[in-house]
């Protein structure tokens, strides 16, 4: 049940971003639920991978190089989802970012208090 509500609650910071960025558009809460989906199952599937060939990078980088990472999987999202679009790199780091912070704003909303 948890895993459903973060997911609808990624799918909400996705519409919000794109209603905010005029560089990420959704078409509807039901194509923001497809893109929370997709870039779930990108970051389970795709990113690990990703982040073990580009290790010398992000080692170089401080960690910044996982910002492109994240671009590049939110690209890869676009380039899946039909109702998704990003204008280019630089709204898919900035979209990245935002929906980061967003995330760490809604998630801890779900936090059980059963100890």
């Amino acid at each position: 049940m948890k895993l459903i509500l973060k997911l609808l609650l990624n799918a909400l910071a996705v519409f919000i971003l794109a209603y905010l960025l005029s560089g990420v558009a959704v078409d509807g809460y039901i194509g923001a639920l497809i893109v929370a989906l997709v870039l779930a199952i990108l970051n389970v599937l795709v990113k690990p991978i990703l982040v073990i060939f580009t290790l010398p990078a992000t080692i170089l980088t401080l960690g910044l190089f996982l910002l492109v990472i994240n671009a590049v999987i939110i690209l890869l999202a676009d380039k899946l989802v039909d109702g998704f679009a990003v204008a280019n790199f630089w709204w898919a780091i900035l979209f990245s970012i935002l929906l980061s912070i967003l995330q760490s704003i809604l998630h801890p909303l779900l936090k059980d208090d059963k100890k």
